[in-house]
């Protein structure tokens, strides 16, 4: 009986034990059990004077509830006179390593002697990812963005989060740890899925899947290894949690990728139509816990086509954030909207719990 009650005790202790470990950062932030949290954020403000408009339309009449400023870039000024009339607004820091376009550039605010590898041929940051990876270093990573953060705090602009443009602060351990130590330091929450990333882990499938077949190589019912970063990125969340930050159970980056047929030709009402229905098929895909989903919301002039290709993608993201259906379906099916303001609030109140 004795061995019996040892065995009883031992399975209820693991059943508890599992049951903590599958707890979402949602839960553990406070939410109910089963809650699909999230947080409709809006990359690229500063960027360009079309890019403010989509933000402040985006979240000002429609549903998106956050944003990150790209401090190197131009138009910031003018997103801060607006930030100073609307003191509520949630707003981060869009940590800028690249410049991507061919004729709008933009270069590293520590500036050339300080960062030499960020640095391409036109004394802007590099175009790509790729390039930054084999010509910065770590320590520059760290000075630039450290100048990035120290001119929005001169501005007076405290932002609510850190993430990253382009993923590159992704690109490789020694970038990411700089990143999270500036974040834990400072206490700013930094964007890190380090939860059970579902829908994560069922994107990466299915581009696996389609590169497989791509290349003539699946076979139905194969199997398909998760991918290798998702195990680390657990252990990073643990690391940012215990450093007083919250963390996502999940991201969502599928707007970027869609592909609408035709979409130059597109009316706004058929463009806010077929982006309303994806974004209503991807979020049906959410599981419980607080899952950010980034998007690009620009109100495209007739110049921005000099900047970029992307006006109509970019506005496909601004009509869906604006239409009643959208808000509605969210309602309906019970999502919860927040901010960073709020996420970092429940932290400090759960504190070291």
């Amino acid at each position: 009986m004795k061995n019996l009650l040892l065995i009883a005790t031992g399975i209820v202790f693991s059943i508890a034990v599992y049951a903590q470990q599958t707890k979402t950062y949602a839960e553990k932030l406070g939410w109910p059990k089963g809650a699909r949290v999230i947080i409709l954020h809006v990359d690229d403000a500063g960027m360009s004077h079309e890019s403010n408009e989509g933000v402040e339309k985006a979240i000002g009449e429609g549903i998106a509830t956050s944003t990150s400023v790209m401090m190197p870039c131009p138009w910031v000024p003018d997103f801060k006179h607006y930030m100073d009339q609307h003191p509520g607004i949630d707003a981060g820091l869009h940590l800028t390593l690249t410049s991507e376009w061919k004729n709008y550039r933009w270069g590293p605010l520590a500036g050339k002697a300080t960062v030499p590898g960020l640095i391409d041929k036109e004394g802007a940051f590099w175009p790509g990812v790729v390039a930054v990876y084999f010509h910065a270093t770590a320590d520059e990573i760290d000075k630039e963005i450290r100048a990035q953060l120290d001119r929005a705090l001169t501005m007076g602009f405290i932002p609510t989060h850190l993430d990253s443009h382009m993923g590159t602060l992704f690109a490789k351990p020694a970038f990411l740890e700089k990143y999270i130590n500036l974040g834990i330091e400072k206490k700013i929450p930094v964007m890190l899925p380090g939860g059970e990333d579902l829908f994560y882990r069922e994107e990466a499938k299915n581009a696996t899947i389609a590169q497989l077949k791509k290349d003539g190589k699946y076979t139905e019912g194969m199997t398909i290894p998760e991918p290798a970063e998702l195990a680390k990125a657990r252990e990073l969340g643990d690391v940012v949690w215990k450093g007083g930050l919250p963390v996502l159970d999940d991201l969502d980056n599928s707007s970027y990728d869609w592909v609408m047929p035709d979409i130059d030709k597109a009316t706004d009402k058929e463009l806010q139509k077929w982006y309303t229905d994806h974004y209503i098929e991807n979020f049906d895909r959410f599981s419980p816990g607080l899952t950010m989903v980034l998007m690009h919301c620009t109100q495209p002039s007739p110049q921005f086509k000099n900047i970029c290709n992307e006006g109509q993608k970019r506005k496909g993201d601004l009509l869906a954030m604006t239409d009643p259906r959208l808000k509605a379906y969210l309602k309906q099916k019970g999502f919860i909207l927040t901010t960073w303001k709020e996420v970092m609030e429940r932290r400090v109140k759960v504190g070291k719990e």
